[in-house]
């Protein structure tokens, strides 16, 4: 994979522990509205920027099987040998390919991802990557979602916005209406979580909305 210097914090990120972003259980919207996607529970799930996320055994223990896409080697690495797993790895194009069992996990650019290889994904799930951009890179990264994923596909969109949209991230604060602007021309676009207008100042502060997703026929 070719050096982009863009990609330098984030290696620095894990290079040096400091994944803050990181969860060490299963992310509760995740368990509360996957089910509201009405998927079989045998797609397979595409989970961008994935981390070492546990959200993906527990998408895996429900039946799917999960192609989770991560720039970094160590959180890779790492995702298998903290389970006891020895994953096999090999080379597909421009990503290093570990996968074990129902879990692959591909290391790369998520925007070198084509067409075909998300072409047996049905379903996607985004806890950390869109949050993860800046604003030009969301706009990209909603053209390249969609331009990617095949027609039917069912998601769900975990959020973040603050009353101070321009504090410093990543995590990026992204507004409930610019989900709408990048996603309302090729998704069918269901708010499934939003904030509760009545909440005190401190609750609104800084709080998640849950979106569902179905990418449109092309």
């Amino acid at each position: 994979m070719p050096d982009n210097p863009q990609h330098d914090p984030w290696h620095d990120r894990w290079e040096s522990g400091r994944i803050g972003f990181h969860r060490d259980d299963v992310h509760p919207m995740l368990e509360y509205f996957w089910p509201r996607l009405g998927l079989r529970g045998d797609e397979t799930v595409f989970v961008p920027l994935a981390g070492k996320s546990l959200d993906m055994r527990w998408l895996a223990a429900r039946g799917h099987r999960v192609l989770g896409v991560e720039l970094s080697s160590i959180a890779a690495r790492q995702f298998f040998e903290e389970a006891g797993e020895e994953s096999t790895i090999d080379q597909r194009g421009n990503f290093v390919v570990h996968h074990y069992g129902a879990i692959e996990m591909w290391v790369g650019d998520v925007f070198d991802l084509s067409v075909e290889d998300l072409a047996i994904t049905t379903a996607f799930y985004d806890r950390a990557s869109l949050v993860a951009l800046d604003r030009p890179t969301r706009q990209r990264y909603a053209e390249h979602l969609a331009a990617c994923l095949p027609a039917g596909s069912r998601g769900l969109l975990i959020g973040l916005e603050s009353i101070q949209p321009d504090a410093q991230g990543p995590p990026f604060s992204v507004a409930r209406d610019e989900i709408t602007t990048l996603f309302a021309g090729r998704f069918q676009l269901e708010a499934l979580l939003e904030p509760n207008p009545d909440a005190a100042p401190e609750v609104r502060a800084l709080f998640e909305h849950v979106h569902r997703l179905v990418r449109r026929d092309r």
